[in-house]
């Protein structure tokens, strides 16, 4: 590389912001809340989850404050990692992000997008070829590698490309989303929908379907089996909540990081958090929690939502059968815009960890935009194999687990340096330390223990994951001896 080459500050808060609110929001609030709904049968309780939802990601986003405005630098949590335990543990979270949570993330996010834009072109559903029983490669599979590649072209263009495309994209879900809940609360207040599934909201029930026999299995939940149900479907939540960390990858292009990123974060996570509860109390004034399967759209109810699709059921009410195609738009804007953002973001980091000499070295180069071209290009050949592999549905359970075990690491790492480094500069402090950080670690950790009881193979799976960075990270060690 170049030593006129450099990374260049050139994205201000609201940009920073953006890159915050449009990461998180992709295609999950217009799904997970019919899991949920199944998982806990109760109004009041999924808008407590939702809530607890927003607390922790809010709790960390203002912890990772104080990280980010010690180390302003490119690769983010990546780099905090390794300052508080060293190289080999942010080798473990940046190997895991490369083969799982960004690009699972991306493939998962591009396929949603095909699948929504097949909507409007029914021939992307057609299989081009089938592999057994198991595999069939679609043409939305093509569609969803072809927008991975044109985002990452865009991106290798240089930052400011990639910042038009996630302003204009995120302005439009935003207002977008914000129709939606204005609509849906109008409509839905004029009913007695909403008046309806708030009758004994505390009563909880677990409804599991059985796909082979179109019976429906209904059980009480009471007691700790409510925290359990609680903490298990929050996967769903935070899911749709996770990515708001990516706005630390690229703290080498923001302007005044050491304030921005702070600012960017609470703002960004603020939004969507508001969002994302309101957007809950509009499915609940439109449509009824419980349902039937293969019923009518208002039978169906949240619980069965024609294919999980909730968001598309309240835009039908509000719409009429439009709303099936105005919905599908406001995914695809949706999705492409969160792709666009967590496209621009990862390949920072992986530039961070090739100046480190633990990712491939072409990585750590910039090109004539002063843009990691390789990087992405790392990225998005990775991403789009998983979009060919089919699995990334499993890989997002992985990767959404292993993903908080290390937002608790990085979270306890501000521990670590108070004590470590006391006299080190911290422009900002951690919000309401130190109890809200130990706050979010405590419910975090539990929320974890707790997938670990009721998903274990997934999660167990998610640990492979990361141990197999071990053999990876000698590897590149001794390579660099």
């Amino acid at each position: 590389m170049s030593e006129k080459h450099h990374l260049q500050r050139s994205l201000g808060l609201i940009d920073a912001t953006s890159i915050v609110a449009g990461s998180m929001i992709g295609s999950g609030i217009f799904v997970v809340t019919t899991f949920m709904a199944r998982d806990l049968g109760s109004a009041a309780w999924i808008l407590v989850t939702w809530l607890i939802t927003g607390l922790l990601t809010m709790s960390a986003a203002l912890s990772y404050g104080e990280l980010a405005g010690m180390m302003p630098k490119a690769g983010g949590q990546y780099v905090y990692i390794q300052r508080a335990y060293g190289k080999l543990v942010s080798f473990l979270y940046g190997w895991t992000v490369f083969t799982v949570i960004q690009t699972g993330v991306i493939a998962a996010v591009a396929v949603t997008f095909a699948n929504y834009t097949a909507v409007f072109f029914p021939f992307l559903e057609n299989k081009i070829f089938t592999v057994g029983d198991g595999f069939a490669f679609r043409n939305s599979q093509v569609l969803a590698m072809f927008s991975i590649v044109l985002l990452t072209y865009i991106n290798t263009k240089g930052v400011k490309n990639g910042k038009v495309i996630q302003l204009v994209f995120t302005s439009a879900k935003l207002i977008a989303l914000f129709a939606l809940i204005i609509f849906g609360l109008y409509i839905g207040f004029h009913t007695d929908t909403f008046s309806n599934n708030f009758n004994n909201m505390w009563d909880a029930h677990k409804t599991v379907l059985d796909e082979a026999t179109q019976t429906v299995t209904v059980t009480k939940l009471t007691g700790i089996a409510i925290v359990g149900a609680v903490g298990a479907t929050i996967i769903n939540s935070l899911f749709s909540s996770d990515a708001w960390n990516n706005v630390t990858f690229i703290a080498g292009e923001i302007k005044d990081p050491k304030k921005n990123i702070p600012r960017s974060l609470f703002l960004g996570t603020l939004i969507v958090t508001i969002i994302y509860i309101l957007a809950n109390i509009a499915y609940l004034a439109l449509l009824p929690l419980n349902g039937i399967p293969n019923g009518t759209i208002v039978e169906n109810g949240i619980m069965f939502a024609s294919q999980n699709r909730v968001g598309a059921a309240a835009a039908n009410i509000i719409m009429g059968n439009i709303g099936v195609f105005v919905m599908a738009g406001l995914i695809m804007v949706s999705t492409f815009g969160c792709n666009s953002g967590l496209i621009l973001s990862g390949g920072r980091l992986f530039y961070a960890m090739a100046k480190d000499s633990l990712f491939f070295k072409k990585a750590g180069e910039l090109n004539n935009h002063d843009v990691p071209e390789k990087a992405l290009w790392f990225q998005c050949i990775w991403a789009c194999l998983l979009c060919i592999s089919g699995k990334y549905g499993d890989l997002l359970t992985y990767a959404t687990f292993a993903s908080l075990l290390f937002y608790i690491l990085t979270i306890y790492g501000i521990f670590i340096l108070r004590k470590k480094e006391p006299d080190a500069e911290r422009p900002y402090k951690a919000f309401g330390y130190p109890i809200i950080p130990a706050l979010y670690i405590v419910v975090t950790a539990a929320i974890c223990v707790t997938l670990l009881i009721y998903d274990t193979t997934n999660t167990g799976l998610g640990l492979v994951i990361v141990a197999l960075g071990v053999p990876v990270y000698y590897l590149f060690m001794h390579k660099k001896e």
